[in-house]
């Protein structure tokens, strides 16, 4: 199944269209491009269509061919618990604003076992009771007893230690927090300052770059986007940014660029570049708390 327009081909195809309910199956997406021109294989949350889940993914892997130009692939690992067939419909990549699409797929998912109805229909069983195990209560009982006196001893041991070497346990009231603002936009300044991806360390930058971004929605938000992929932070984020769409689809952009340079070996303009730290900007400051707020 490919698409063929210019210097730019596509395809998705499934490795196995029929497999039974609950099996695994392979979607393998395909790119081939001249070197330098961008493409992004298409994003999907957790189906690709409704009753066909995405249980899997691997990473963009970006192969250069004989004759210069770069293939792109990835694999999604589909399952279904639907008895059905299944239309999936064709995949969209996007390069410099146009979209390539392959053909559109089926999936026919198979009940493997054939139900008797000729069978009455009875009773279910009645709920079993199952024997109390006393030594299993006792030795529940006692772990929580050793893990209170555990605590307890280290309490007592911090303290007999902190008296001993002449240090205080409280060493008084900490410094007030610095606001989530103010850390992202110094640590974009410096990011600015040091000029790293005109130096060719465009992967470092991209890199610091949403790591301040998603340093910044962990505490403005509450979310921890650190320990999120890209896709679950941008799931996080769309209804919080429900009125601000534009700038979620700038958030969306500048998030997925950097997986293609991180991920893909992605050869970014200095177009790109510039506009990824001009987006981190701007998404800081459209949603710096007023300062009569609080963190």
């Amino acid at each position: 199944m490919l698409n063929l327009i210019l210097s730019i081909i596509v395809s998705a195809a499934i490795d196995s269209t029929t497999i039974f309910l609950g099996d695994q199956t392979d979607l393998h997406l395909q790119a081939t491009v001249e070197a330098g021109t961008p493409l992004q294989l298409p994003v999907y949350g957790e189906t690709i269509i409704p009753e066909v889940e995405i249980v899997d993914r691997t990473l963009v892997d970006t192969t250069t061919l004989p004759d210069g130009r770069l293939q792109l692939n990835q694999y999604l690992t589909l399952t279904s618990f639907k008895d059905s067939l299944f239309l999936i419909p064709r995949v969209p990549f996007v390069s410099d604003g146009d979209t390539f699409w392959s053909e559109d797929m089926t999936l026919n998912v198979i009940q493997p076992f054939e139900i008797d109805t000729t069978n009455a229909i009875t009773d279910i069983k009645p709920v079993m009771k199952a024997p109390v195990w006393v030594w299993g209560i006792v030795r529940w009982i006692l772990l929580a007893l050793g893990l209170i006196a555990l605590v307890i001893g280290s309490f007592y041991l911090y303290k007999f230690i902190g008296r001993y070497t002449g240090k205080a346990v409280d060493e008084g009231p900490k410094e007030p927090e610095r606001p989530a603002e103010e850390v992202a936009l110094e640590k974009l300044d410096k990011i600015k300052a040091e000029k790293i991806w005109q130096a060719g360390k465009t992967k470092q930058y991209h890199t610091e770059l949403t790591d301040v971004v998603r340093e910044y929605i962990a505490r403005r938000f509450d979310i921890s986007s650190t320990e999120k992929t890209s896709d679950e932070t941008l799931r996080a984020m769309k209804p919080v940014l429900s009125e601000q769409k534009d700038l979620f689809s700038k958030l969306q952009k500048m998030l997925s660029l950097a997986d293609l340079v991180k991920f893909a070996k992605w050869t970014t303009t200095p177009d790109e570049n510039e506009s990824a730290l001009k987006t981190a900007y701007e998404f800081v400051n459209e949603t710096t708390l007023p300062k009569d707020d609080t963190l």
